[in-house]
């Protein structure tokens, strides 16, 4: 078998699709995206392909090695979603191959189901209570929520007050036992990010998540100093060797490894397992499309540490199409008491309509995040 076509589809509202085809008229899918860079990975996608036309697409790992270390530079956003994309489409050629889901090739499952969270409220959050007693209602037991607007290195306090007059609301309306994540989103710096986590740990958040940026990983020593709360961060962390650092640092409680943009399920399995000799817990970052969260919770079903899985369904940024869209039978991802049942049918588990996504390719995006600046004019970060 063979590997004799790589097609991407960049679809609305801001993913990247990729279909490998194979010379036995087998088909698999991946979603290799950074949000708001779709083409430069698209780029990066077909450059790859040169290496891949020919080969077996069932040496997964051969091939993973073969588009990481040939080149010189290696690691990054762009270059690792690219992969990871490729990877998840070979996962799910090879499940389909074998008449099997992904997670059987990886040892078979250690869980029936896993939990998942929803995401309330936008960058300017508005009515943020009554998104989570909603949420509540749809019968999710975890939310998460943006922190904070922009945040100056050194800022007003009353910016703190308002975060907490939210996380407050939430807490009081929704009660001790339901899951509150708070999002720092990189948008604090170290200064502020030590008063507000130390601040928030009188409503037991479920995780802060992102309290610094990730090229700033060593400010979490002082922050976990302040607080009690676990810590979450990776989803800007890209391969093993990144997250090898902060787990032998310590001061991490969960890492966030997204399987779209960290090199994929092969990559991610390694990385989870790492993540287990340490004692620290995993919650997948996945605010993207069906393939990405299929791919999450086939690695979900076989790794003891996860405790929770990021999910976008109705989240803000999918306007106009959302998760469902792209299914052809979109019961697959049915979310009951706030877990979802992993996903049993060969490969990832999902079948792609791809008469829409060739029709809603034609429209495509050109996705960015908002660039948001400060009162004295400096870029803030989003």
């Amino acid at each position: 078998m063979q590997i004799i076509k790589i097609e991407t589809f960049k679809v609305p509202p801001r993913w990247l699709f990729l279909k490998i085809t194979t010379d036995d008229g087998l088909e698999g899918w991946g979603e290799p995206i950074v949000e708001g860079r779709a083409s430069t990975v698209e780029a990066c996608v077909h450059e790859l392909s040169e290496y891949l036309i020919g080969k077996d697409p069932m040496r997964i790992e051969d091939i993973w090695n073969l588009l990481y270390r040939s080149g010189f530079y290696r690691g990054g956003p762009v270059l690792m979603s690219a992969i990871a994309g490729i990877d998840q489409a070979l996962w799910d050629i090879k499940g389909k191959y074998y008449n099997a889901p992904i997670s059987d090739l990886m040892g078979g499952a250690c869980r029936d189901k896993v939990k998942v969270y929803s995401w309330i409220g936008g960058d300017r959050p508005k009515d943020i209570l009554d998104q989570a007693k909603k949420a509540k209602e749809n019968g999710f037991q975890a939310i998460k929520m943006n922190a904070t607007e922009e945040l100056q290195i050194i800022d007003n306090y009353s910016k703190i007050d308002n975060v907490l007059e939210r996380v407050a609301l939430i807490r009081a309306e929704l009660g001790t036992d339901f899951g509150i994540g708070i999002d720092f989103h990189g948008r604090v710096h170290k200064p502020m990010a030590k008063i507000l986590a130390k601040e928030l740990e009188q409503f037991r958040p479920m995780f802060i998540e992102e309290p610094v940026l990730a090229e700033n990983n060593e400010a979490l020593k002082e922050i976990a100093r302040h607080s009690n709360i676990p810590i979450a961060t990776g989803e800007r962390m890209y391969t093993r060797w990144e997250f090898k650092k902060i787990l032998q640092e310590g001061y991490v409680d969960i890492i966030q490894p997204d399987l779209s943009h960290a090199g994929g399920i092969t990559e991610c399995k390694k990385i989870i397992s790492m993540a287990e000799a340490y004692d620290v817990a995993v919650a997948p970052h996945c605010p993207l499309g069906p393939i990405a969260l299929a791919a999450c919770m086939q690695v979900d079903a076989t790794c003891h540490n996860v405790f929770i899985q990021e999910q976008s369904l109705g989240i803000h940024y999918n306007q106009g199409n959302d998760v469902l869209d792209y299914l052809k039978d979109p019961s697959v991802f049915h979310f009951e008491n706030g877990y979802a049942r992993n996903l049993t049918k060969p490969g990832l588990g999902i079948d792609i309509n791809e008469e829409f996504v060739r029709v809603k390719q034609k429209e495509g995006h050109n996705w960015k995040n908002p660039v948001w600046r400060h009162a004295d004019g400096t870029v803030a970060e989003w």
